[in-house]
C-alpha cells in the first residue's frame, strides 16, 4: 500500500507529488497516468514554449466558484518556485511576452526533462497506461481500479484534466466519475477557445487578422472587454483576446454577444470626418471597393463596406451619402456577431466548470470522502489565457499535496 497515490501525470499532478514528497520523505508517493507517457499536454503548453506563469495576476483572471488566488497566495512565487525546485530558470518582460513567465530556454521540453529529474530524485514512482475507472474504499484508505491492476494507497490525490485536449489523454472520464460518487460539478464547456459565429456572419474574412477591442454583451449589459489581435476564421472568432472571453459562454449561453471594434485608436466621429471629408473627396472617382484601401487588408475592407452600404461595389466613391460614410465607421467601430457555441474541446485549452467549491475544503481535501484531494482541472477553475491556468495547475498541486502529506503525520 502506498502513502499517497496521485491520480494524473500533469502539470498539477507534478506538483502534488512533489510537494508530498519534499513535506516528508519518507512517504511512498506514486503517480498513475492513463496515457503511455507522462506529461503530454505539458510538453504542448505555450505551442511548445510553455507559459508558466504570469508576473500580473489578479483574481479577476480567474472565474468559477473556487477562489483560485486564495489558494495561489499560500504558494510560492513561480520564478522562484522553478528555480529552488527545479532547476528551470525563467524570463518574464520583454522575454517573457505579455507579462508570461517563460522557461529561458523557450522550451516546454526543458520543463518536462526537468520535472522528471526531480521527480526520479525524489523516488516518487510513476506508473503509465493506468486510467482509474474506479475509486473504492477500503480500511486505510483507498483502492484504484484499471484495466491494468489495483493500487491501494492511504490517501488519494486527483490531478486529472477535465475535458480541454482530449488528444492528450483529457477526456473527462474522471470527472464523470467523481459526479457518480456524489460530488457536484458546475455546468461544463470550452474555454480559453474560439468562440463560434454564424459562417455567412464571416463569409470573406477567413484568415484575417487585425489588433483590436472585442466585447461582450447579454441583454445589452456589457460583461468584459479584452483587447488584442482579433483572428476571423470560417464559422468562428479566435486570438487571445477572443479565448478570454470564452468562460462566459458557461452563463450566458445564447445570449451572448460580441462587438469588436476594429479601430479603437480613433472616435467613430473622427474616424467619420476622415472619411468623408478626406477619402471620399480624395478617392472620388474610384470604385466602393477601394474605399477603404490603405486602412484595412482587400478582404476586410470590401466586406465592411458591402456590409454597410449595401449596393454595388463599382458604385464610384463620390457617390457615397453622409448617411453612409456614418455606418461605415460606425461598422468599423462596433461591428457585432452573435455567439452560437464555443469551438469543440479538441480546439479549447481549458474546462470550464468542474467540482464545485461546496465540496471540498481550504486544504482541497473533499468533505464527502475524508483524504481525498483535488488539484488543477478538475476543480471549478478556468484561467484567463496567458499563463494563469498553469498558475493555478502548480499552486493547487503543491498545496494539496502538502496538506495530504501533513494529515499523514502524527
Amino acid at each position: 500500500m502506498y502513502d499517497i497515490a496521485v491520480i494524473g501525470g500533469g502539470a498539477s499532478g507534478f506538483a502534488a507529488a512533489v510537494s508530498a514528497k519534499q513535506t516528508d520523505g519518507q512517504l511512498s508517493v506514486i503517480i498513475l497516468e492513463k496515457m503511455f507517457r507522462s506529461g503530454k499536454k505539458l510538453a504542448a503548453t505555450g505551442n511548445g514554449k510553455c507559459n508558466l506563469s504570469n508576473t500580473n495576476i489578479t483574481s479577476g483572471n480567474y472565474h468559477g466558484s473556487i477562489d483560485a488566488m486564495e489558494i495561489i497566495s499560500k504558494t510560492p512565487d513561480a520564478m522562484n518556485y522553478f528555480r529552488d525546485t527545479y532547476g528551470v530558470l525563467c524570463v518574464t518582460g520583454s522575454e517573457g511576452r505579455n507579462g508570461g513567465l517563460y522557461p529561458r530556454s523557450n522550451s516546454a521540453n526543458t520543463v518536462l526533462s526537468a520535472v522528471r529529474l526531480k521527480i526520479q530524485s525524489l523516488g516518487i514512482e510513476e506508473r503509465c497506461d493506468f486510467d482509474v475507472t474506479k475509486i473504492g474504499r477500503i480500511k486505510n484508505g483507498y483502492k484504484l481500479y484499471s484495466k491494468n491492476g489495483e493500487v491501494e494507497c492511504r490517501r488519494v490525490i486527483i490531478a486529472c484534466g477535465g475535458y480541454a485536449g482530449p488528444a492528450f489523454g483529457t477526456d473527462g472520464g474522471m470527472l464523470r466519475l467523481l459526479r457518480d460518487m456524489g460530488l457536484n460539478s458546475a455546468k461544463i464547456c470550452p474555454a480559453v477557445a474560439p468562440l463560434r459565429v454564424a459562417p455567412e456572419s464571416v463569409k470573406g474574412l477567413k484568415g484575417v487578422r487585425i489588433k483590436g477591442e472585442v466585447s461582450a454583451f447579454s441583454d445589452g449589459k456589457l460583461l468584459r472587454k479584452e483587447a488584442g489581435e482579433i483572428q476571423f476564421n470560417e464559422n468562428n472568432l479566435s486570438g487571445i483576446c477572443v479565448f478570454n472571453l470564452a468562460y462566459l459562454f458557461q452563463q450566458y449561453e445564447g445570449r451572448l454577444t460580441l462587438r469588436a471594434d476594429l479601430f479603437p485608436q480613433i472616435t467613430e466621429n473622427d474616424l467619420y470626418e476622415y472619411l468623408a471629408d478626406n477619402v471620399r473627396i480624395d478617392r472620388g472617382d474610384y470604385p466602393l471597393e477601394e474605399f477603404l484601401t490603405g486602412i484595412f487588408v482587400k478582404n476586410l475592407a470590401i466586406y465592411l463596406v458591402k456590409k454597410a452600404v449595401g449596393r454595388s461595389l463599382d458604385d464610384k466613391i463620390k457617390s457615397l451619402k453622409n448617411g453612409e460614410i456614418r455606418r461605415i465607421a460606425s461598422l468599423i467601430k462596433s461591428i457585432e456577431f452573435e455567439v452560437a457555441g464555443c469551438s469543440p474541446w479538441q480546439n479549447a485549452q481549458v474546462t470550464m466548470g468542474g467540482i464545485t467549491a461546496e465540496c471540498v475544503n481550504g486544504k482541497l481535501e473533499t468533505l464527502k470522502y475524508k483524504g481525498m484531494y483535488l488539484c488543477g482541472e478538475i476543480l471549478d477553475v478556468a484561467g484567463d489565457c496567458g499563463g494563469y491556468n498553469l498558475q493555478w495547475a502548480w499552486s493547487s498541486g503543491i498545496w494539496a499535496g502538502r496538506n495530504c502529506a501533513l494529515s499523514l503525520k502524527g
